[in-house]
């Protein structure tokens, strides 16, 4: 069958085929499988339904196993990797592993990111038995697992014969590269070793037929949006977190460059349109939109939105002053132009690229921007050893920033401070806003950091997400990562307070500078260090940017618990009303 290479990832040339025939094993197809698709770093938890298989993993020479903590963090960690990377994958082991990995794999689904979720499952010979087995819920039939898992996968194959398993693994892998979502595929943990015909010879490298739009449709779109955008007087485009998935950055610059159109981006869509082109102006959010774009998109008379998600955070409550007849949207495989045509069938790459070339330029909304535009103000001046206002940290994390950079927002007033920040050329930017589930971002970090080593990844951690997910500090420590982590100690889930405020937001506060040091234990780079004012502030960074440079930098920021970005309390009090409106009358 054909199959595919990641999108957004060149995968190494295959090796010459190593041993005999002896060596075509179910676990050696996989693990090359892996490596030709762009996957050098697998994120694990080791059980013993899948201790087999992993020893074919770490049996091949270009794939990395890393240990995590707990199944959830390796589930983040292969989250983050397809971020940077293009594809990611985790293994872990039945039941206990495949409904812990669970919730990061629904994230996934949630955020379009092609994960290769594989869990190690039951000997072949107890299928259709009455044997109950360790690691499930005491019943024979072990299929529970497989029908959590059909919900938040685009594919799922469980592997438990050697005659139909190369077929089930290439088409999993396939559909998640072609589908941008996880896929989840089990393996019989008697299968991996023993050799079989159709494994016989190293694996054809994947490829990937390019989807290719109905010319007919994609014309009549083209015309249609073309038609509509050229009788615009100040039309705008928004930038949305689908671009990635359809591969079509390059492709949205082109017609942006051709529009000449003003460029805003949605929050989830931050970081995949370049912040330093002279037609960006910011971020499109509603009423805690960046000063000033807001007032540019809405008083617009016609908006592109390529790519984008409408939900309750990103639309403020459902608060967005967005017409559906002044509105061009533009999805992975769809554009429906205003009230009136909607064509299937029509990539957004393409579509992109063709309508550039037919359109009028027109700076009309991009010149009154600039009319308007009052650049922001900067942090009050501090008082003599005045504690740290969060206002006055992004301000130092903004200076941090480069092309050699990458920001991870957790979800919380992170979100608010780090929409903020102006990315520099080439530096990258990940946040979970469809999800929204805390604790991510330390899984994430390091799954992007091992993806893209050439970067120095800066996360921004609330302490109640911290909380959930600290384990694995140990892991990027124990990998050599050089990640800085702001661990934001606000004494809560000042997101939740911002939104419905009670007892159940306030948390056990912990030593987190003494916890990562105790999780350092004298091995490997890491180092700790607990601000409360700028001083101290800018000493760390200091620290962190000279001699810590390649440790693992874990700097605790001490602020109020009530010191929060106006955005936040704003989106917070629309969300709360959104949440709490009545039922319909019957």
């Amino acid at each position: 069958m054909e199959t595919a290479n990641a999108v957004g990832s060149k995968a190494p040339a295959p090796a010459q085929v190593r041993g005999s025939v002896s060596s075509g094993t179910l676990g050696r197809h996989l693990a090359r499988r892996l490596v030709e698709i762009g996957v050098s770093d697998v994120f694990s938890v080791p059980g013993d339904f899948n201790l087999t298989l992993l020893d074919h993993l770490v049996a091949e020479p270009e794939l990395n196993l890393v240990g995590c903590c707990n199944e959830l963090n390796a589930g983040y960690a292969a989250d983050g990797y397809a971020r940077a990377r293009g594809v990611g994958a985790c293994v872990v082991t039945f039941t206990v592993g495949g409904l812990s990995v669970l919730n990061a794999i629904a994230g996934a689904y949630s955020e379009n990111l092609p994960v290769i979720c594989i869990v190690g499952g039951p000997n072949t010979n107890d299928y259709g038995t009455n044997r109950i087995l360790h690691h499930t819920i005491g019943l024979p039939d072990f299929s529970q697992e497989l029908r959590c898992f059909q919900t938040i996968t685009c594919s799922q194959a469980v592997v438990n014969n050697l005659d139909d398993a190369h077929e089930l693994i290439d088409t999993a892998i396939s559909t998640a590269l072609k589908e941008s979502k996880p896929v989840y595929i089990s393996i019989s943990c008697n299968l991996p070793g023993i050799p079989h015909p159709t494994f016989c010879r190293e694996p054809v490298p994947f490829f990937l037929v390019p989807k290719a739009s109905n010319e007919l449709g994609l014309e009549a779109a083209v015309e249609a949006t073309a038609d509509f955008l050229n009788k615009a007087v100040k039309p705008v485009i928004v930038g949305g977190p689908k671009l990635r998935e359809a591969g079509a950055q390059k492709a949205f610059m082109e017609f942006a460059e051709a529009s000449g159109f003003p460029i805003a981006v949605m929050p989830s869509g931050k970081g995949l349109v370049p912040e330093h082109h002279p037609h960006f102006i910011g971020t499109y959010w509603g009423a805690v939109s960046s000063s000033f774009c807001g007032e540019i998109v809405e008083s617009a008379d016609a908006y592109v939105f390529v790519g984008p998600i409408f939900n309750d955070y990103s639309s403020v409550g459902y608060s967005l002053l967005i017409k559906k007849e002044k509105s061009v949207i533009v999805q992975p495989n769809r554009v429906t132009i205003g009230n009136g045509p909607s064509l299937g069938w029509v990539f957004m790459a393409e579509f992109l690229s063709a309508l550039a070339k037919k359109l009028k330029k027109n700076s009309t909304a991009l010149e009154n921007y600039r009319r308007i535009y009052v650049p922001p103000g900067v942090p009050l001046k501090r008082e003599q050893n005045e504690p740290l206002r969060v206002n006055v940290l992004f301000k130092h994390i903004q200076a941090m920033l480069s092309g050699d950079t990458a920001i991870i927002s957790e979800t919380g007033d992170s979100w608010f401070n780090c929409q903020k920040l102006c990315l520099p050329e080439n530096c990258g930017y990940e946040f979970q806003m469809q999800y929204g589930s805390i604790g991510w971002s330390v899984g994430a970090t390091l799954g992007y950091a091992q993806a893209a080593k050439d970067k120095r990844v800066i996360a921004c951690i609330g302490d109640g997400s911290f909380q959930v997910t600290a384990q694995d500090i140990s892991t990027m420590i124990r990998c050599g990562q050089r990640s800085i982590i702001f661990l934001i100690n606000n004494s809560g889930y000042t997101i939740e307070v911002e939104i419905h405020d009670g007892p159940y937001n306030v948390i056990k506060n912990w030593d987190y500078t003494g916890l990562v040091n105790a999780i350092h234990n004298g091995e490997g780079k890491c180092w700790t260090a607990k601000v409360r004012n700028e001083d101290e502030l800018t000493k760390a960074i200091e620290t962190t940017m000279g001699e810590e440079k390649d440790s693992l930098c874990f700097i605790e920021i001490l602020v109020h618990k009530d010191d929060t970005s106006k955005e936040l309390l704003e989106w917070g009090s629309r969300v709360a009303a959104a949440n709490s409106r009545p039922p319909n009358p019957q």
